[in-house]
């Protein structure tokens, strides 16, 4: 199943109490684009890897455990992981892991990882190739086998039920969504307004672009992570899911990511300063906006968001890079940032970061 989840059910409460201090102390990522023909797997691999343990000013050898985040249904090839293994150099032979999900939940593995004490060193990363085929009518592998699947509905007629479940409870209208569009992506809100329906109540611009892309972190633990300056610490990391039925839930609300986020400890670290949300639709950011309780003073999504860069399997480990990277450069003290799976914010993570380690 695309996507499916590594960690499903309850998560492990991953709140600072009684844990590990662990920081993101690098991130890399490619510029994503519409589509690479130039490179495969262990071509976008190796340079987000090796930018990222410059970054980090670490040797591949000095690196504790490897994990990734990919899916070989989405490229179309079994076993793609084990041919971008080679743009890590996993000789002599590493510690390594792979889930089949957005890099996001393999950083969630790599931070479980090093809680265990004996390593204080992880490198996380991904990559994705979105144009390899019909991206919107192969996330129907995503859905129920039984009851949806065979419907056929493609990943945005999902999402505009979503939305127009949204538009019809009051909360929110079109110019709302458009204007969360224009911030992402630029252009006058009345001009967006004007444009034809893509599927409605979507129009283009309230859809992500496909995208080509791979990205990297690097986790350290403790001591090591002091060593780097300004580190972004994990103060609390946390995942949720919804009911794989659609019927089953409110597609206007995300309980999933406010369970998540209180796990996570959100309201531990003070004042957010900015949130990276992994939305690909106009209409989820308001949602995850509501769900996190973010109020005017939070600056979201300043990279652009994955309305203006889309690169499955890499959007959401983008988004705790790019809130990481804030902090990295003095620009934020706290943020908290959010990665998605499936149709509606099925599987929500939502990991909490701070300027200052919890001890």
């Amino acid at each position: 199943m695309v996507g499916d989840a590594a960690h499903v059910g309850r998560a492990v409460s991953a709140s600072s109490s009684a844990r590990r201090d662990v920081a993101i102390i690098s991130f890399a990522q490619l510029p994503p684009v519409r589509r690479d023909t130039a490179r495969e797997e262990v071509e976008l691999v190796q340079p987000v890897v090796t930018a990222a343990l410059r970054q980090a000013g670490l040797d591949r050898r000095d690196v504790g455990f490897v994990v990734s985040g990919s899916c070989d249904y989405l490229l179309g090839r079994p076993f793609s992981f084990v041919a971008a293994l080679d743009g890590v150099g996993p000789w002599p032979p590493i510690a390594e892991s792979h889930v089949e999900m957005d890099g996001a939940w393999a950083l969630y593995e790599a931070w479980v990882r090093l809680q265990q004490g004996d390593i204080d060193t992880a490198l996380v990363y991904c990559y994705g190739k979105s144009s390899l085929g019909d991206l919107p009518d192969v996330l129907t592998q995503q859905l129920d086998p039984y009851y949806l699947a065979p419907l056929g509905v493609d990943a945005l007629s999902l999402a505009a039920l979503q939305a127009r479940a949204l538009l019809d409870s009051g909360r929110v209208s079109e110019r709302d969504l458009a204007t969360v569009a224009a911030a992402r992506r630029g252009g006058d809100v009345g001009a967006l307004l004007a444009t034809p329906y893509l599927v409605e109540p979507l129009r283009r611009h309230d859809c992500p672009p496909i995208s080509d892309g791979a990205c990297a972190v690097v986790l350290a633990a403790g001591e090591r992570a002091r060593q780097h300056h300004r580190p972004a610490w994990i103060r609390g990391i946390d995942h949720r899911v919804e009911p794989h039925q659609l019927g089953s839930r409110d597609l206007t609300r995300s309980p999933s990511t406010t369970i998540a986020a209180e796990h996570a400890g959100l309201g531990a670290v003070g004042p957010i300063d900015i949130a990276e949300l992994h939305a690909p639709f106009s209409h989820q950011e308001l949602i995850l906006k509501d769900a996190l309780g973010l109020g005017a003073s939070v600056t979201v999504n300043p990279s652009g968001g994955a309305l203006a860069a889309n690169p499955m399997m890499v959007a959401g480990l983008t988004r705790l890079g790019e809130a990481a990277a804030r902090i990295h450069d003095g620009t934020a003290r706290t943020a908290v940032a959010h990665a998605t799976s499936g149709p509606c914010l099925q599987q929500n993570l939502v990991c909490v970061l701070s300027a200052e380690a919890a001890s």
